[in-house]
């Protein structure tokens, strides 16, 4: 049975694949297109020449020089303008292109890029919510509930429930769980509990993954869905230019095409590495619970101090 990461990145390869293939297609009728309009308008510019020589020699005799203007501002040199109302204009205007930028780059991209971007957004949400998680249930943390083993090796029970009885660790939670069912429970039930709680703490630590992967593997086919679409658009193009085709049109959805497979790239990409990372974290808490687990059962249980009364009543 294929595994749901052999899958994802089959997919992957897949798409970019089909993306470079397509890219390579438009190029070639991009090429096509330049040579055909090239030779239509080495034709029309020849026969417009001896006009056009005429029209300007005509033009350049009939036109006199203007005198030249006085810019009685600055000769005078009696208004000047303050140094911040320059400054605010600079930063308008500064501002104004960016944001036409990112306008026109969400406009000129289709819808697919406005997937793209949303997708964008719940990525970086998930690596903040995800990072933030592991830092409150101690992913990175595990000297607490080594110390605690330790000690109920040397048969310092309570000494070692209450060093991570009030830890909000996962770690720490396995190690009080498996150290109050091994005194409880016995020895089978006592590692079902272990095993239960040790499931449910790491299904929490797993808990966003999924959808990481999800955008990790869709973010590419839409970029793939806008690349075929722009490359639909471009053979419309050609199609209604007909033999006059004029390659800036053709460009155009070529553009679109290039930019939502790199727009949907930038999205899989920190997606993956971040779905990795994660999973690496995951793997180390779980390897580190199966540790702390398998010492405290391996260890003799210890045995309750007697009291005086017991005692005397083993001497009789």
């Amino acid at each position: 049975m294929t595994s749901p990461y052999t899958f994802t990145a089959t997919v992957r390869k897949a798409s970019a694949s089909f993306a470079l293939v397509l890219t390579l297609a438009a190029f070639q009728m991009l090429s096509g297109a330049q040579t055909a309009h090239g030779q239509d308008g080495g034709q029309s510019t020849a026969l417009k020449d001896a006009p056009t020589e005429q029209t300007a020699t005509t033009t350049a005799q009939s036109v006199s020089p203007a005198p030249p203007a006085i810019d009685t501002v600055t000769a005078t040199g009696s208004e000047t303008r303050p140094a911040d109302v320059e400054a605010t204009e600079t930063a308008e205007n500064t501002v104004t292109p960016a944001k036409n930028r990112a306008v026109d780059f969400l406009r000129q991209g289709g819808p697919s890029i406005w997937a793209i971007t949303a997708l964008s957004v719940a990525t970086v949400a998930l690596i903040l919510w995800k990072t933030w998680r592991f830092i409150l249930i101690g992913a990175w943390s595990r000297n607490t509930s080594v110390q605690a083993v330790a000690l109920w090796e040397k048969g310092e029970v309570q000494g070692a429930i209450d060093l991570v009885s009030r830890r909000r660790s996962f770690r720490a939670q396995l190690t009080t769980a498996a150290l109050k069912a091994r005194m409880n429970l016995s020895d089978e039930n006592a590692r079902e509990e272990t095993t239960r709680v040790a499931k449910g703490l790491l299904g929490q630590a797993s808990s966003g993954l999924r959808a990481l992967e999800l955008i990790a593997t869709i973010a590419p086919l839409l970029g793939l869905l806008g690349t075929v679409l722009g490359m639909i658009s471009a053979f419309q193009a050609l199609q209604a230019a007909g033999s006059q085709a004029d390659p800036a049109l053709l460009a155009g959805g070529i553009w679109e095409a290039l930019l939502t497979t790199a727009a949907g790239m930038a999205v899989a990409i920190p997606a993956s590495a971040a779905l990795t990372w994660f999973e690496a974290i995951i793997n180390a808490l779980r390897a580190d619970l199966e540790d702390l687990s398998a010492r405290i059962f391996i260890a003799d249980l210890p045995q309750p101090a007697q009291t005086e009364a017991q005692a005397k009543m083993a001497a009789e």
